[in-house]
C-alpha cells in the first residue's frame, strides 16, 4: 500500500497535480534521495512510452473505422486493398520494429539509471514513505482546514458574562443565578460535551438571585432522570460540602464544608461555604455528601473579600413554586432524591456533570 502510494505521488508530480509547497518538498526528496529520483525517471520513461502506444494504437482505430465508413457508402471494395491498407500492410513490420526499439529504449534506460544511480537501501526506502506519507497527510490536513474554516467576514459573537446552571427538571428547566443573565438579549448554555442550547428566561428575581431557563432547542435530549435531589433541610456548621461549576471553558470540582449559616451581614437567605469558587461559578449547585442540592452559589455580594456565599435551598424550592403558578410551567417535576447517595464521591460527579451546564449570556 505504502508502495501504491508513493506511485500516486511520483504519478502526481509528473503531471503538475501537486500543490506548490508540496512540489517543493517532493524536489528536495528528490535532490536528497536518489532512489526516489531514479523512481520519477524511470517513471516519465515508462508513461511516454504508454503515449506512445497509446496514440499509435488510436491511430489504427482510426484507420478501420475510415476503412469501414468507406466500404460501407461503398466507395471501395473488400477485394481491392486501398492506399490505406496498402500502406498499413506495406509498413506494418517498420512500426513494430519501431516500438521494438522503444521498448529496447525503455528498458536501455531503466537499466543506465540503475547502474549510475547510487544503491538505497531499504531503509531508505522505507523513510522516503514515511516522509511522503506524512507530506499526504499534511496536505490532507491542510485541504480539511481550508474546506472548514469560516469566512473571513463571520465571527462568532463572545458572550458578554458566564456562569453556571443546573438541570431542575429533564424537560430542559435550569436554575442559575439572576445577575448571570439579567443584562442578556440572548442565553444560551453548554453541556459538557461541548454542545450548545438555545434558552429563554422563564423566571427572574433579582432580589433573590434566582433565575429559571427553559432550553428551546430541538437539538436537546433530555436526560432519563435527574441524579441529585433539592434538600429541604439544613446541614451543620462543619459538613462537607462539593461544587460543580464552569469557572473556566471544562468543568471544575471543588470541595469544603459549610462555615456559617447566614450569608454577608447576617443575611438568612445564604449561608457562607469554605470553597474556592470564581464568578464562572455563579449559578452552580452545593452539594452535601449524599448529593442533595443545599444552595445555589452566588458571588453577587462582593464586599465581602474572600468569602463564598450560597443562597439557601429552601429559597430556591419557594422561588419553583412562584414559578409553577404560571399554567405554562406547572408541569415541572423537580427531582425526588438523591440516586447517587451511595456511590462514591468520583461516582457521583461522573452522574452529576451531565446535568451540569455553563451559561452563557450575550
Amino acid at each position: 500500500m505504502e508502495e501504491l502510494n508513493l506511485i500516486e505521488s511520483i504519478e502526481r508530480y509528473i503531471h503538475g497535480e501537486m500543490l506548490p509547497e508540496e512540489r517543493v518538498f517532493f524536489e528536495e526528496l528528490r535532490k536528497n534521495n536518489p532512489g526516489v529520483d531514479q523512481m520519477v525517471v524511470e517513471h516519465t520513461v515508462f508513461l511516454h512510452q504508454m503515449e506512445k502506444y497509446g496514440d499509435r494504437r488510436n491511430l489504427k482505430a482510426t484507420l478501420q473505422d475510415v476503412h469501414n465508413d468507406l466500404f460501407d457508402s461503398g466507395q471501395i471494395k473488400q477485394a481491392r486493398e486501398t492506399k490505406i491498407v496498402r500502406l498499413w500492410l506495406k509498413y506494418r513490420k517498420v512500426i513494430a520494429v519501431a516500438a521494438s526499439i522503444a521498448g529496447i529504449t525503455a528498458l536501455s534506460i531503466s537499466g543506465i539509471t540503475n547502474y549510475f544511480a547510487p544503491k538505497t537501501t531499504n531503509r531508505s526506502i522505507e523513510n522516503l514513505r514515511r516522509q511522503i506519507s506524512v507530506l499526504e497527510r499534511r496536505t490532507n490536513s491542510l485541504n480539511n482546514k481550508i474546506n472548514q474554516a469560516p469566512p473571513k467576514n463571520h465571527t462568532e459573537p463572545a458572550f458578554k458574562f458566564g456562569g453556571t446552571g443546573f438541570l431542575i427538571d429533564p424537560k430542559g428547566y435550569l436554575l442559575t443565578n439572576a445577575h448571570v443573565v439579567s443584562n442578556a438579549s440572548v442565553t444560551s448554555v453548554q453541556n459538557i460535551k461541548g454542545q450548545e442550547f438555545k434558552t429563554m428566561i422563564i423566571y427572574l428575581d433579582q432580589a433573590s438571585d434566582l433565575a429559571v431557563l427553559k432550553i428551546i432547542d430541538s437539538n436537546y435530549k433530555s436526560p432519563s432522570a435527574i441524579p441529585y435531589g433539592i434538600s429541604r433541610s439544613n446541614i451543620d456548621l462543619g459538613e462537607a460540602i462539593f461544587t460543580l461549576g464552569y469557572p473556566r471553558d471544562e468543568i471544575v470540582y471543588g470541595e469544603g464544608y459549610l462555615s456559617a449559616k447566614t450569608g454577608f451581614r447576617g443575611d438568612t437567605l445564604s449561608c457562607q461555604i469554605s470553597v474556592a469558587a470564581n464568578p464562572g461559578n455563579s449559578g452552580g449547585p452545593v452539594l452535601d455528601k449524599n448529593g442533595e442540592v443545599i444552595g445555589i452559589l452566588s458571588n453577587k455580594q462582593t464586599e465581602a473579600q474572600g468569602a463564598v456565599f450560597a443562597i439557601r435551598s429552601r429559597y430556591i424550592l419557594d422561588a419553583l413554586d412562584e414559578v409553577k403558578k404560571d399554567s405554562a410551567y406547572s408541569n415541572i417535576r423537580l427531582p425526588q432524591g438523591s440516586s447517587v447517595k451511595s456511590l462514591d464521591r468520583i461516582q457521583q460527579i461522573k452522574k452529576i456533570q451531565e446535568c451540569i451546564y455553563m451559561v452563557k449570556s450575550y
